[in-house]
């Protein structure tokens, strides 16, 4: 697993960016998939979240994920619930101890948040769909409604697709034009004619910062140029595989 340096200091808190490493499934899964909606055996995909569960310290009941939809909405976790149970949201917040919230990825942009002091955490898939339609700031919202105080807020962003590796259309560029002008900063020309590289980890710290949170860490890693330490969708669709594995990126409360 990796860890942020700023959330690693902090009292009460433990996390992790789970790699693809130290699991039990094969092939294009290998070997630590935490995915429930691939194709992976079931019985893998228990054992490897019941290890991660582990290394947060808390039972396999208590890893939850939330049923992900590219959204910008927030679900509070005051208890565990099932896999058949989970509601459909792109964040996940909770002031409860040893219940550890978490979201999975697989190139979108995986952000833990805490405020230690006022004993509030949040875990955020930022995909493009669900920065760009607020859902930073709808975690820090919902984690304020807890307690929390933006101001007291560190925020880390795990292992994402890079600018480099990331190739759109002008579709996807004039989406983020209509939406703010200044969004031009986060695209820089493709080899391919009216393509654009895409800066989504950049476009993340700006939402984060205009939340208000000025402790931001970014670990500057990317999913889809490191294969041996990372699952990535596109990596995963232009090789014409069948599916691809999930991380997990968890945080949790201790006592």
């Amino acid at each position: 697993m990796l860890q942020a340096s700023s959330l690693k200091t902090l009292a009460r808190i433990r996390h992790a960016f789970f790699t693809r490493s130290g699991g039990v499934s094969q092939g294009v899964y290998g070997t630590l998939n935490g995915g429930v909606g691939s194709n992976d055996t079931p019985e893998n995909v228990a054992e490897n979240r019941a290890r991660m569960a582990a290394t947060l310290g808390v039972s396999t009941d208590r890893l939850l994920t939330a049923f992900q939809i590219h959204s910008p909405d927030v679900v509070v976790a005051e208890k565990p619930w099932t896999r058949d149970q989970r509601p459909r949201a792109d964040a996940i917040v909770t002031r409860v101890p040893k219940l550890a919230i978490s979201v999975s990825t697989a190139d979108c942009g995986p952000l833990l948040l805490a405020d230690s002091q006022g004993g509030v955490v949040g875990a955020t898939h930022a995909g493009w769909r669900g920065a760009l339609g607020g859902v930073i700031e709808a975690t820090v919202a919902a984690m304020e409604r807890l307690g929390a105080d933006r101001t007291r807020i560190t925020a880390a962003l795990g292992p994402t697709i890079r600018q480099p590796n990331y190739e759109v259309g002008p579709e996807f560029v004039e989406r983020f034009l209509a939406a703010d002008s200044a969004n031009s900063r986060f695209f820089t020309p493709s080899r391919r004619a009216g393509h654009a590289m895409f800066d989504l980890t950049g476009y993340i710290g700006e939402r984060v910062r205009r939340a208000g949170i000025a402790r931001f860490e970014d670990l500057g890693l990317c999913t889809y140029a490191d294969p041996e330490q990372f699952f990535s969708y596109r990596r995963t669709t232009l090789r014409g595989e069948p599916d691809y594995g999930r991380h997990v990126n968890a945080i949790a409360l201790v006592d």
